[in-house]
């Protein structure tokens, strides 16, 4: 077998070329990560319930509402993350938005309401799940304020998508009187992803990847307005 011998130098050359091209690659990453992050679009992701406040919970295994909502909403920010989106959560763990030692829902709310309001956000989504005392009643439905436009195109848009990706029956956006809808001037949509009152809804709700298929169905919903308003 042959041996080359590399003097010292030529080793000292190879390791700066190759030290510069990885240097270029990662500062066209970084470029490129900036580029995207400055889209102008900011989403508010709000993850229902949490803390004290578990919502409600499953027929079957009792899962609470309040970590569904929480798992499918980091999906849900990943996605946006990954395409250029800046993504605020009103909550990024199991406790309430408040924080604090003794749970108050007005200060949970209002503080939802702060985080939206710093956000100044293009669009606020608020993540729950459904429960209804007739276990036959499934699928996922969105629910928008009252007089919102924007909103109600939004949830449109979402329905539609959750019509044809997850529900077995279609189900119509609807106008809803929740806080996080009506506590700010910013659209926003209200998606129930489920029954966790349903046996089949429950089933799936509580597993990674149908959490992650909720989260993929919204985020490609949300990105098709905002693709045809750009």
């Amino acid at each position: 077998m042959a041996f080359i011998t590399i003097k010292r130098k030529t080793v000292a050359v190879i390791l700066a070329l190759i030290l510069a091209v990885v240097a270029v690659a990662a500062t066209a990453a970084s470029v490129i990560a900036s580029a995207r992050a400055e889209n102008g679009v900011t989403i508010v992701i709000d993850p229902g319930h949490g803390g004290a406040d578990g919502g409600v919970v499953g027929v079957s295994t009792g899962t609470k509402e309040s970590d569904v909502n929480l798992s499918i909403s980091k999906y849900l920010a990943d996605y946006f993350k990954k395409s250029g989106y800046t993504v605020v959560l009103t909550r990024t763990d199991m406790g309430s938005v408040e924080g604090g030692i003794k749970y108050s829902k007005r200060g949970d709310m209002a503080a939802r309401r702060n985080v939206v309001e710093k956000a100044s956000p293009d669009l606020v989504i608020s993540v729950h799940c459904n429960s209804f005392p007739r276990s036959s009643v499934s699928g996922a439905q969105v629910f928008y304020a009252q007089s919102a436009t924007l909103g109600k195109q939004f949830a449109d848009t979402v329905q539609g998508y959750f019509n044809e990706v997850l529900n077995k029956k279609p189900r119509s956006a609807a106008v809803g009187d929740y806080y996080i809808l009506n506590c700010t001037e910013y659209p926003s949509i209200l998606c129930e992803c489920g029954f966790l009152s349903n046996f089949d809804d429950e089933k799936n709700l509580i597993t990674a990847s149908y959490q992650e298929k909720v989260a993929y169905t919204i985020f490609s919903a949300v990105n098709s307005v905002f693709y045809d308003k750009a």
